[in-house]
């Protein structure tokens, strides 16, 4: 859809309800491929992270918070448009270019009397062309160290530092040289925390002494799903050891273990010195245990889960840096704090690593709110909620309606303590990007409050139906077994009304 010279608002006669004065400020924080399970407001098993914590003791933790497509640069696209991945036409990392020209969330929001920046990973192949007083950004998926940065003005610059400190310092830098007579909305993008784990120097050595206990079910064996069984995101078999978990000597070369090194090297001197001193000696241990078989996939998943831990410390950290600049300034009152990742992930359940699937740890994301004055919910939602959403709550936030062409709904009366009783009864899930890295095919599906429908298509013609009230780790599939019929018929009908709701493709 390409804009036209005329306004937004009269594509949906959208008229601000709220003076500039009244309307908050929102600060949307988004990291890359956090998993609910390594937050401690979700889940204590793992890890502590204060900082999101009390985001949401001050405000909301979202518990069935899910997403459309789970996959980056898609998720991303259903953000900022509030529309599935088939409307907005993002549905894949490896084949598509964003459509920038179509409306979306900071254009609207512009257009309202908001000073709109984005900050860090966009991921959507293509720069935005309006919307945005101020930008910078990766190109791809961004370095972990010394990263490059895109500018507005057509400009790059290779900053010293590392990503996630460096994407704070610009956030808080345009927070306080913007124009103070106007309300905000900044997109907060982190790369973080992104395989490779890469973390920062103060974290080196962090996590090294932790055991992370093992999932159930770390040793599936796929048993009645077809799809999961042919998925190359095993840690035993696809977690590549420079790459993934950082056991390198200099006799390995090419492919991941090149690009693993060429990350470290990013790096000044004496950083690489502190980095080599610690993963070397991982190393030296590693070939001295001589390790294979299941004692070669628990170590593995050990280094991995203590990067990724080392990864979202410093993630932490830093969204505690957005909430002292904004308490410091005295903007907590006028301000909606959002944190929330592109999409869930794997921590060794069903033994993976990486995201794509319609299955829980994937399609789960986390989302937190710190919430303004005026704004009463507090605790745990448990209404079933999509990144869909985001974009028609920011608008109602900013007192803009949600124009008719949106998937989503606002969430806003749900912050404001309201249960509606006509919410949402399922989400529709589809994800597009086959044949790809991790071999994850084609599918879509409906999650209602107990039960999940998948349909996994294109090379492969197979349904998966799980109980998640019995079945909660969706280990055994219940599609065409006795005594499932009834509950079948009525998902795939409301699957059925999903797709027609959405105008969904018929596959």
């Amino acid at each position: 859809m390409k804009i036209k010279a005329t306004s937004l608002f009269a594509l949906t006669a959208c008229v601000p309800t709220f003076s500039i004065a009244q309307r908050y400020n929102i600060v949307y924080i988004m990291s890359d491929d956090h998993a609910q399970q390594m937050i401690s407001c979700y889940d204590e098993r793992y890890m502590e992270t204060p900082n999101i914590d009390r985001l949401a003791d001050e405000g909301v933790r979202f518990d069935n918070s899910f997403v459309a497509n789970s996959l980056s640069g898609p998720s991303r696209a259903c953000m900022l448009t509030g529309k599935h991945s088939h409307k907005n036409g993002f549905k894949s990392n490896e084949r598509d270019r964003f459509d920038m020209s179509q409306p979306m969330l900071q254009k609207y929001l512009h257009e309202a009397g908001y000073q709109t920046a984005m900050i860090g990973k966009l991921h959507l192949n293509a720069w935005p062309t309006s919307g945005f007083d101020y930008w910078t950004l990766f190109s791809g998926q961004g370095d972990y160290y010394n990263p490059v940065f895109f500018n507005q003005d057509g400009s790059k610059e290779q900053v010293k530092g590392y990503v996630t400190d460096i994407v704070t310092d610009k956030s808080i830098n345009w927070l306080e040289h913007r124009d103070k007579s106007k309300p905000f909305a900044i997109w907060v993008h982190h790369k973080a925390v992104h395989r490779d784990w890469m973390p920062p120097m103060q974290y080196l050595r962090e996590f090294e002494n932790k055991t992370f206990a093992l999932p159930a079910n770390f040793y599936d064996d796929y048993a009645g799903r077809q799809a999961a069984s042919t998925a190359e995101m095993g840690i035993d078999k696809h977690m590549h050891l420079p790459y993934d978990v950082k056991i390198y000597s200099p006799g390995d070369q090419g492919g991941l273990a090149s690009w693993y090194v060429g990350n470290v090297e990013r790096l000044d001197s004496a950083d690489q010195k502190a980095y080599w001193a610690v993963y070397d000696s991982i190393t030296a241990d590693f070939k001295s245990r001589h390790l294979t078989g299941k004692a070669l996939a628990e170590y593995k998943y050990q280094r991995y889960m203590r990067d990724y831990a080392k990864t979202v410390k410093s993630l932490d950290d830093n969204i505690g840096r957005i909430y002292d600049y904004l308490k410091a300034n005295n903007l907590l009152d006028s301000t909606l704090i959002v944190y929330t990742s592109d999409q869930g992930f794997y921590m060794g359940e069903h033994g993976w690593f990486d995201k794509r699937f319609m299955y829980e740890e994937s399609l789960r994301t986390p989302l937190v709110m710190r919430l303004p004055k005026g704004l009463k919910a507090h605790g745990s939602i448990k209404e079933m909620v999509q990144n869909i959403d985001y974009a028609p709550t920011m608008l109602d936030i900013a007192g803009v309606p949600t124009p008719k062409d949106m998937d989503g709904v606002s969430l806003l009366p749900l912050l404001k303590g309201e249960r509606p009783k006509n919410w949402r009864k399922g989400i529709y899930y589809h994800f597009y990007e086959y044949p790809a890295e991790h071999a994850v095919k084609r599918h879509y599906g409906i999650r209602t409050n107990r039960y999940k429908l998948i349909h996994f298509y294109n090379d492969i013609d197979t349904w998966e139906l799980y109980d998640l009230k019995k079945d909660p780790t969706e280990m055994n599939n219940l599609y065409g077994k006795p005594g499932t019929e009834k509950i079948t018929k009525k998902l795939r009908q409301q699957l059925e009304e999903l797709e027609k709701q959405y105008d969904a493709p018929k596959v």
